[in-house]
C-alpha cells in the first residue's frame, strides 16, 4: 500500500517527514497544491473542491487507498463533508485534528467514551483564519473533554511567509499573534499549533508563550496514530512503492522551499 499525504503547500512535509521516520518501510506519495496555497483564506466550498481534487490525484497513484490530510484547514473545513458525501467504501481519508486532541485529552486512539474532565483547562489555539472560523477543534474537543476553555487566534500571513521562505517575517508575525492571544488568555496551560506549517517555528511560539506553556505539534502525533491505525487494520498494509513528490506549483521553486524546510534534498514533479 501507498499512503498519500495532502497539503495546500509545504507545511504537510512536517507530517511526511515524521511518518517517513516512524514508518520507514511505508510507501509515501506527497501532493502539495502550492499553486493555490494558502487555503486558510478561502471559502468552505473552494476548500472542499480543491481538497477533493487533491485527494483524487493521490488516489490515482498506484496502490494508494489511504490519504492523510496533512492540512488543518482541509481537515477542519472539508474532511467531514468528504467522508460523508464523496468517499467510496474502499478508500479512507484521515485528518490531523483528532490525534492531537487525543493527546491533549490523554485518550487512546478510538476511545469514544463520554467526555471527562482533563488536567489541562486553558488552551491557546493558533490556526489559519478558516480553521478558526470552522470551530472544528472545539467541536472535536467537546466530544472528549469538559471544562476546557479554548482561545483561538487566527494567524493571518504566517503560512504565506513560510511558503515564500521569508522566515524573518514569519517569526515577527508569530510573535504578534501570540501577543494578541495572551491579551485574551494571559495564562494558557497549553498551546496547539493548529497548522502543519507551524512546527517549523515551534521555538518562536515557545519563546513568545514562555517556558511553562506545553506546546502540542501534530507531526509526531499523526505518525504514531497512523502506525496504530495500520496495526489495527493489517488489511491496509501491502506492497507499494512511494517516493513521489507532486505539486501544482513551480517545481523548481517548490523543491527549493521544501529542501530548505526539511533540511535535505527534495525533488517535486508537476501534476
Amino acid at each position: 500500500m501507498v499512503v498519500g499525504i495532502f497539503d495546500s503547500g509545504i507545511g504537510g512535509l512536517t507530517v511526511y517527514d515524521a511518518i517517513k521516520s516512524h514508518l520507514p518501510d511505508l510507501g509515501l506519495v506527497y501532493f502539495g497544491d502550492n499553486k493555490h496555497a494558502p487555503y486558510g483564506v478561502r471559502d468552505a466550498d473552494d476548500i472542499f473542491q480543491r481538497t477533493r481534487d487533491g485527494i483524487q490525484i493521490l488516489f490515482d497513484q498506484p496502490g494508494c487507498d489511504l490519504v492523510i490530510l496533512a492540512c488543518n484547514t482541509a481537515s477542519a473545513v472539508a474532511l467531514r463533508r468528504i467522508q460523508e458525501r464523496w468517499l467510496t467504501p474502499e478508500k479512507r481519508v484521515l485528518g490531523v485534528f483528532v490525534p492531537l486532541i487525543e493527546a491533549l485529552t490523554e485518550r487512546e486512539w478510538g476511545d469514544n467514551s463520554p467526555p471527562i474532565e482533563v488536567e489541562i483547562s486553558h488552551v491557546a489555539l493558533f490556526a489559519t483564519p478558516a480553521s478558526v472560523a470552522s470551530r472544528a477543534f472545539q467541536r472535536e474537543l467537546a466530544f472528549r473533554a469538559i471544562g476546557v476553555d479554548v482561545e483561538a487566534q487566527a494567524c493571518g500571513g504566517v503560512v504565506d511567509a513560510i511558503e515564500e521562505g521569508d522566515y524573518i517575517l514569519a517569526e515577527a508575525l508569530v510573535t504578534s499573534h501570540v501577543e494578541a492571544l495572551l491579551r485574551k488568555m494571559p495564562l494558557p496551560d497549553a498551546a496547539i499549533l493548529g497548522c502543519t506549517h507551524y512546527p517549523i517555528l515551534k521555538a518562536v511560539f515557545q519563546k513568545a508563550l514562555g517556558p511553562n506553556v506545553k506546546i502540542f505539534c501534530q507531526s509526531e502525533l499523526v505518525a504514531r496514530s497512523l502506525g496504530d491505525y495500520l496495526h489495527r487494520h493489517p488489511d491496509k498494509i501491502g506492497r507499494g512503492k512511494g517516493g513521489k513528490m507532486l505539486t501544482t506549483g513551480d517545481t523548481l521553486k517548490v523543491s527549493q522551499r521544501a529542501t530548505q524546510f526539511l533540511k535535505y534534498a527534495v525533488q517535486f514533479e508537476a501534476v
